[in-house]
């Protein structure tokens, strides 16, 4: 006994009426490309920061060291994703103070005229996300910070690149 291997089931085109099946047009079959072309990238060229980028860099760098946050570290993820231009992450000693420097980030931004797409995490106070478009703010306790370790996460593709090129380099 022989077995038939069966794929899934073919659907067809029917035309308005739904009486006969509607032709397809012919696909043109065109010659493969060749492997030693390179691949294009859909990732865009990196292109300089605009001033209005840094302007806003600058108003939450001040709101975070008026109000003493630790540890914090501006990370460029441009190129990586499209949700924002710039992570900048800071620390706070508890949550109230995690809290405090959230609120202090939302007025400056407000007062300057940037009022912030949404805030989430205020009510708990270990980590605090303030969205201000180009800019993603996170503030987070300590361990918090520790556990999550988003610093590592938008890194390692930055340093997996540089290790590549060069390796590529020196091949």
């Amino acid at each position: 006994m022989t077995t038939t291997r069966r794929g899934p089931p073919s659907r067809r085109l029917r035309s308005a009426s739904g009486s006969k099946p509607a032709r397809r047009p012919p696909q043109s079959r065109s010659k493969p490309k060749s492997l030693s072309s390179p691949a294009p990238t859909n990732r865009p060229q990196r292109v300089p920061r605009s001033s209005e980028l840094i302007a806003l860099e600058k108003l939450v760098l001040s709101a975070l060291e008026d109000l003493k946050a630790v540890n914090i570290k501006v990370l460029d993820v441009r190129g990586l994703t499209d949700v924002a231009d710039t992570m900048i992450v800071a620390s706070g000693t508890s949550d109230r103070h995690v809290r405090a420097i959230a609120e202090s980030v939302i007025v400056k931004a407000k007062a300057a005229g940037r009022r912030p797409m949404g805030t989430e995490g205020e009510p708990d106070g270990e980590w605090v996300l303030v969205d201000l478009q180009d800019v993603l703010v996170h503030v987070m306790l300590p361990r918090v910070r520790e556990f999550y370790a988003l610093e590592q996460l938008w890194e390692a593709p930055q340093a997996q690149r540089r290790r590549s090129l060069g390796a590529a380099s020196g091949a």
